[in-house]
């Protein structure tokens, strides 16, 4: 098997808190699902926000795909769905209609820069601390080994003292369920 054939698994974290959050997931799980083929779902969660405080609470939820291009070109098909979406440009960390961040890309570890910007880490550097995307991520992935943070189950176990800020909706789901 040459490079190009190449596939790794990818992990996803959507969220968002501006208009129909419902909505804004299941069109970012479709066109997903367009992109890389079979899209593995968690549930959805909803979720106080972190560090711009004063903001809607988010819904929040995770993918497991596989992909045979890249980590640039999947976080460059990423940012595109979300234009598409409708994503708007705002200040960091706040409100936003969806937001695609790609949290792992296989067993790669990897940092792209440009000249002082860093464009694409993986895994992503403030996973250990976001319960709000480790309890998604634990719906599909539990046992996926994070390079040079550990396994999901257990950084999930390292955020308990955020429990009660990320609770999961029984009543929304997303429209591409689990294969079991």
């Amino acid at each position: 098997m040459g490079y190009t054939d190449a596939v790794a698994e990818v992990l996803i974290a959507l969220g968002t808190n501006v208009g129909d959050r419902l909505e804004n997931l299941r069109t970012a799980v479709r066109r997903l699902a367009e992109e890389f083929g079979q899209v593995e779902p968690s549930a959805i969660y909803e979720t106080a926000p972190m560090y711009v405080v004063h903001q809607p609470p988010f819904l929040n939820a995770a993918v497991k795909v596989e992909s045979s291009i890249g980590p640039m070109a999947v976080l460059t098909r990423l940012k595109a769905l979300e234009k598409e979406i409708g994503r708007q440009q705002r200040e960091r960390c706040g409100p936003r209609e969806i937001d695609l961040d790609l949290i792992a890309y296989g067993a790669l570890c990897y940092r792209y820069q440009d000249k002082d910007r860093t464009l694409l880490q993986v895994p992503h550097p403030r996973l250990a601390e976001r319960r709000f995307v480790l309890q998604p991520l634990a719906d599909v992935a539990p046992n996926f080994h994070l390079p040079g943070l550990g396994v999901v189950s257990a950084l999930l176990k390292q955020t308990e003292h955020q429990a009660d800020s990320v609770k999961k909706s029984d009543h929304a789901l997303l429209p591409i369920q689990r294969q079991e």
